[in-house]
Order: structure tokens, then C-alpha cells, then sequence
């Protein structure tokens, strides 16, 4: 089982980051993009990985709009998994025009 990482420790490095805000032991961040298309392209991207290495992220999309947060449910809290995902995440929203 991956070791939990400090919610505060893990967002040190991860500055597009924040804290779940519903105080759950995760991390969260808002991507918007030019249209939906992109926002699907970018959701299908991450998709690919997270199937690969057995990590899926809690998300939704409303047109542009992407919220993805981000847990280790086995571990119960934040996990380098995560940080690792997020940081591709950051790398693919960046790629395609995300902010």
C-alpha cells in the first residue's frame, strides 16, 4: 500500500494545487479551456494514464470546465500517486492551453 503524504506537503510542490475543500484528505484543481473539445481531448489524455497505472482521478466537466481530485482511496489520503498524477496533469493541461 503507497504511504500517505501530508495534504500541506504534497501541495509544496504543486502550486495550480489546493486542498480539498471539503476537508477531505485529497488534492483539487480548476482547469478551464478554450472550448469543449479541448477539455474532452485533455480528460481523454489523463484517461489513457490513469488507466495504465491503475490511478483514476474524481472529475467532472461542464463544457470548458475541468474539476479533477485527486485521493489514494486504499491509502486513505494522498499518496505520491497523486502528486505524480497531478504533476501530469499539470504537463497535459499546459500542453493543450489549460489554465
Amino acid at each position: 500500500m503507497p504511504e500517505q503524504i501530508d495534504v500541506t506537503e504534497a501541495l509544496k510542490g504543486l502550486p495550480a494545487w489546493r486542498r480539498a475543500q471539503d476537508d477531505r484528505p485529497a488534492i483539487a484543481r480548476s482547469l478551464t479551456f478554450a472550448d469543449f473539445n479541448t477539455a474532452f481531448g485533455f480528460m481523454t489524455r489523463v484517461a489513457l494514464l490513469a488507466d495504465k497505472v491503475d490511478h483514476h482521478p474524481e472529475w467532472s466537466n461542464v463544457y470548458n470546465r475541468v474539476e479533477v481530485l485527486l485521493t489514494t482511496h486504499d491509502a486513505g489520503g494522498v499518496t505520491r500517486r497523486d502528486t505524480d498524477m497531478a504533476r501530469f496533469i499539470d504537463e497535459a493541461a499546459a500542453a493543450m492551453g489549460g489554465q
